[in-house]
């Protein structure tokens, strides 16, 4: 039980901020154009996009210093377990490697010219403390520019429901 409670905790806390976001949502949030200085780099939801996959290869390269650069100091991460700070992630994904990932249904809402609101479903599989998983979740996750380098402030994930059993 408490294996899986830390298999779990340790697969929400990696999701968090590197992809919450992240299944299938039924409300399409709008996309926000930047300003025309974005479109040297990408719109700001391409930028925040590729900021969330790439903290989601920095796990699947088994890069923690680069996943934990990607967190901003201040970051808070919630999934079933809890709140979580930055420390207790980083040394959660110690153990912990993505072998796959896939982001689907991504939504975007913008927050300021500077920041952003991913929320999107995550399909991966990955290796926990020795053990091979698979699974989905809704993963949503605010970055912002800070330093003149993209951070992941909040990042929430959400287990779906499991169906329920059809009755006889």
């Amino acid at each position: 039980m408490l294996m899986k409670k830390l298999t779990t905790r340790l697969l929400h806390a990696t999701i968090l901020c590197a992809v919450l976001g992240v299944l299938p949502f039924t409300i399409r949030f709008a996309a926000q154009s930047t300003d025309s200085a974005d479109a040297k780099s990408g719109s700001l939801e391409q930028q925040i996009v590729a900021a969330e996959r790439e903290g989601l290869e920095a796990l699947k390269a088994g890069n923690i210093d680069r996943f934990a650069d990607m967190t901003a100091d201040d970051a808070v991460f919630v999934d079933a377990a809890g709140p979580a700070n930055k420390a207790t992630v980083v040394s959660n994904v110690a153990n912990f490697r993505l072998t796959d990932f896939s982001m689907e249904d991504i939504r975007f809402v913008q927050l300021s010219p500077t920041s952003g609101l991913i929320a999107y479903k995550v399909a991966e599989k990955g290796v926990s403390h020795g053990r091979e998983f698979a699974a989905q979740a809704y993963i949503s996750s605010i970055w912002l520019l800070q330093n003149g380098k993209w951070v992941c402030k909040f990042s929430q994930e959400t287990t779906p429901r499991q169906p329920k059993p059809a009755q006889p």
